[in-house]
């Protein structure tokens, strides 16, 4: 990111937002939280609104993550008491008598607060401009995203995508890290939400995150799924989410998955298998269930206790325990022959199996004029063919090239033509925990 386009974008914020909002202003954007917001969700809650935002003025991705870090900081520190709730109005749960009080804001004002700051911010940065982030030598990965509501009511997927992860959570520890999620919420679409915007905060503040990321992994998961636990109680929502999602710390790659959301790694033409989803019908899964009193049954598909077809999942708080939020990971080395990462909820994989992905890819890059068609042309074309193979459910899919796609058309035509098996990883992982 040279300094001259630094300037151009900041010149151009601060001609498209030239004055702070004011109070009875309205917001750009639909905040995440009506109403009110608890405290511990102010960073995860301004950084998805701070950087939506920031979308929709095509800035460059590594000074979105510059600007929305320093704005949510500066709120961070700041008095928050004028956006504190009354007692009276702390949502629809009624407060026990020996709990402590919980402290809510008022979120439109407070988003309206870190808005004007974010603006602030940036017209200080057009008077002198911070020192872009130096770029790595090697390829950065490139990530193209496709989904629809397809045949359903209402759309309850969310994804995310973090190419500047240690920048946007001001890791300073010289470590390239990026992030992919994507959850797929039922019963409702807050659970997903919630987790595409908070699991990621929490996983930045995990003292494991470089020694040891599956563990944090888990550890970030759990807290997602307790803060939603508290926020789903003081506004009563019903809704669950399984979600998948990936870290990548320079040359090492963690997965963490609850439910049938899935991710998948193709490695010079070949899949390779890296997780099975948490299904009901999974033999330890079903034995978990019944060890604590519940049972699988199959009415359509199997599911938990006659009600979810998941058997881990964020939220579904009426069938915790049978319903864990314990999350699997694993952790592999990358060595530079990876061709890219598929991530996708079950509305694709239901209808497409994994064998299917990297012929369905080759066609799709074989189709596109240059590497950005051809890229949003795979996502497109695997939800495309999904659809196709009859899926009604939402379908969100995310491919991240982890090499130049020419590069992955040229090889995966080889290896389509000599047919060679696919590389043995199993000795690869760092951490692999499936036990249940």
């Amino acid at each position: 990111m040279a300094e001259e386009d630094v300037r151009s974008f900041l010149r151009r914020l601060e001609e498209d937002f030239p004055s702070a909002l004011g109070p009875e202003d309205p917001l750009p954007l639909r905040p995440l939280s009506r109403g009110s917001v608890g405290l511990e969700e102010l960073q995860g809650e301004s950084l998805e609104l701070g950087l939506r935002l920031l979308d929709t003025w095509s800035t460059p991705p590594a000074l979105s993550a510059l600007l929305c870090q320093a704005a949510v900081a500066k709120v961070l520190q700041s008095d928050l008491s004028p956006f504190h709730c009354p007692p009276q109005t702390l949502g629809n749960q009624e407060q026990e008598v020996d709990q402590d009080p919980v402290q809510l804001l008022q979120s439109e004002p407070f988003q309206r607060f870190f808005l004007n700051t974010l603006r602030e911010v940036g017209v200080a940065w057009h008077r002198t401009p911070p020192t872009p982030p130096t770029s790595p030598a090697s390829f950065v990965p490139l990530c193209f995203v496709h989904a629809i509501r397809n045949t359903r009511r209402k759309m309850e997927d969310r994804h995310v995508a973090l190419e500047h992860f240690s920048t946007l959570f001001n890791l300073q520890d010289g470590v390239q890290r990026r992030y992919y999620g994507v959850f797929d919420g039922h019963g409702g679409v807050d659970a997903a939400v919630f987790a595409a915007a908070h699991l990621q905060v929490l996983l930045s503040q995990e003292a494991e995150l470089r020694s040891d990321a599956a563990a944090a992994f888990r550890h970030a998961f759990q807290l997602t799924d307790q803060m939603f636990r508290d926020k789903a109680g003081r506004q009563r929502l019903r809704s669950g989410s399984t979600g998948v999602a990936v870290l990548i710390q320079d040359q090492e790659l963690t997965l963490a998955w609850l439910g049938d959301s899935q991710a998948l790694l193709v490695a010079q033409g070949h899949v390779v298998p890296l997780m099975e989803p948490h299904k009901p019908e999974r033999e330890d899964e079903r034995r978990r269930v019944e060890e604590l009193g519940g049972c699988v049954t199959f009415s359509g598909c199997w599911r938990v206790n006659g009600t979810y077809a998941v058997s881990r999942a964020i939220g579904d708080f009426d069938q915790k325990p049978y319903v864990s939020g314990e999350a699997d990971c694993v952790t592999l080395p990358l060595r530079g022959a990876e061709d890219f990462l598929l991530l996708a909820c079950d509305g694709f994989f239901d209808t497409v199996s994994p064998a299917e992905v990297p012929g369905l890819v080759l066609d799709a890059l074989e189709g596109g004029e240059g590497v950005a068609a051809a890229g949003e042309g795979v996502a497109q074309k695997l939800v495309s063919h999904a659809r196709e193979a009859g899926s009604s459910d939402n379908i969100t899919v995310m491919v991240v090239f982890l090499r130049p796609p020419h590069s992955v058309l040229a090889s995966g035509r080889v290896a389509t033509a000599t047919a060679q098996p696919a590389p043995d990883r199993s000795e690869d992982s760092d951490t692999q925990d499936a036990s249940g």
